[in-house]
């Protein structure tokens, strides 16, 4: 690495000239997708600036997509060009279609197996049922990188669901209400913080136990039957969640 200084002359801000430094570098495989940047203070001695300095050009980096920062490891190279997230908002099941058509589902496996106790327990099924059990990546429009490792279990009745090709750009229930008849009537959703295992990180190209959302839904008919339940993971920084609320008014209610 160069060991001059950003330009001191320069009008723009220490810490952009920094993160435009390294941004080069990581571009020009200096530092690898994988490997660990100097740390705060071989930065700073490097290029002759500030702890305050190299954590902001750091910062950037991580919005960008490019770095990710883990306590006691260090700054870790995830991506050689920006990575914009995805925003999904939602108010309602038509929302769920509109994110299938912004992006694409490349399916990576489809085969029919049986499940085990924890996946049974999941779906409120019982351990030895044959599901239907699609795999892919999901990808948003214009990006290289995948914001998703998806993973979909269709009901046993509906497991001889056939697809159109590799790459999906509809709701993949939509596929069975045209083949089967049925109709998802409502959605369960579950969302929580977790550690990326080695399935998902190797599948993102993310590290180990990276910060990842974990969603799960649950399409239903109008009995209340599943269809199926498709589990996204997302690496931390390429997808963003976004829920208005409004608020009921009461009779009366001057606030």
């Amino acid at each position: 690495m160069s060991s001059t200084s950003p330009m001191r002359g320069s009008s723009t801000p220490r810490y952009i000239q920094l993160a435009s430094t390294l941004y080069e570098e990581i571009r020009a495989s200096r530092y690898p997708v994988g490997s660990l940047l100097p740390t705060e203070h071989e930065l700073c001695e490097q290029f002759g600036v500030s702890r305050f300095t190299v954590r902001e050009a750091i910062k950037m980096l991580v919005r960008q997509g490019m770095v990710t920062r883990q306590p006691g490891v260090g700054s870790r190279v995830q991506a050689t060009v920006p990575v914009s997230q995805y925003v999904q908002t939602m108010s309602g099941i038509s929302d769920l279609s509109q994110y299938a058509f912004d992006t694409s589902l490349e399916v990576i496996s489809h085969r029919v197996q049986p499940i085990d106790a924890q996946t049974a327990k999941g779906l409120g099924a019982s351990e030895g049922e044959t599901w239907l059990c699609i795999e892919g990546l999901r990808y948003a429009q214009g990006q290289s990188l995948p914001m998703a490792h998806t993973t979909v279990f269709v009901a046993p009745r509906f497991r001889s669901l056939s697809l159109p090709g590799t790459t999906l750009s509809e709701p993949l229930y939509t596929y069975i209400e045209q083949q089967y008849g049925a109709r998802v009537a409502r959605v369960d959703q579950d969302i929580r913080a977790v550690s990326l295992g080695r399935a998902s990180s190797q599948a993102l190209g993310v590290p180990l136990r990276s910060p990842g959302l974990w969603l799960k839904r649950d399409y239903l008919d109008e009995r209340g039957e599943l269809l199926e339940q498709a589990i996204n993971i997302h690496p931390s920084n390429r997808f963003t969640y976004h829920e208005s609320f409004t608020r009921d008014y009461l009779v009366g209610d001057k606030r």
